[in-house]
């Protein structure tokens, strides 16, 4: 079993966060409202995975300072963010505080199960459509990832958001040698050795620079 920790104070997310993680069989599923009682639990129960929200009455973007007080206190906690805000710079600036992955309070029940059991194993998770705003934004035009393609960002994008060589290749409209190839150069400039890796190394690479 995967045990959850979801941290948020809209009681209607809470309820709704259990409920669908429970029916997939992740749980036991613990949460907490604010973010003193959730680092609280974090320390006492050792989850295997914190879902948190970033934004909490009274404290603004919270979130961010407890997954950084998260990560201090456990280096290797498998945090996924559920917020509301598509802001490329705020989800950089959660990637950066030590998050592993990052989902959209109106996204499908079914990415937001996908998320949690990614996370959970240690991979990264990103929404393909998140990947690529950021992509495109300012928050990644640095470094390696500038030199990449437009079909390499969106073949990168759909990689990130879980899809199979396969699927890309049909809604690309192109073979699948194609994206083979295309994955094959990504690896090669990102300098991954597998394709868990290659999402890893992206997504750290869209954090802000200091």
């Amino acid at each position: 079993m995967t045990s959850v920790l979801i941290i948020d104070d809209h009681p209607v997310v809470l309820q709704g966060c259990r409920r669908v993680l429970e029916d997939a069989g992740i749980g036991p599923v613990l949460d907490a409202a604010d973010v003193v009682s959730g680092y609280r639990l974090f320390h006492q129960r050792k989850p295997d995975i914190v879902v948190v929200d970033l934004a909490m009455k009274g404290t603004g973007l919270g979130g961010l300072a407890l997954i950084r007080r998260i990560r201090s206190h456990d280096p290797r906690a498998r945090i996924l963010v559920l917020s509301m805000y598509d802001d490329p710079a705020i989800v950089t600036r959660s990637l950066e505080a030590g998050a592993s992955g990052y989902v959209l309070k109106d996204s499908s029940l079914e990415e937001l199960v996908k998320a949690v059991a990614q996370v959970s194993v240690g991979a990264t998770y990103l929404s393909g459509d998140l990947a690529m705003k950021m992509a495109l934004s300012g928050s990644g035009s640095r470094g390696l990832l500038a030199e990449l393609t437009p079909r390499e960002l969106q073949v990168l994008a759909l990689l990130a958001d879980g899809k199979s060589y396969d699927r890309i290749a049909n809604e690309l409209n192109v073979s699948y040698k194609t994206i083979v190839n295309v994955s094959s150069q990504l690896k090669q400039k990102l300098r991954a050795d597998n394709l868990p890796e290659l999402v890893s190394t992206a997504v750290k690479m869209l954090a802000p620079q200091s």
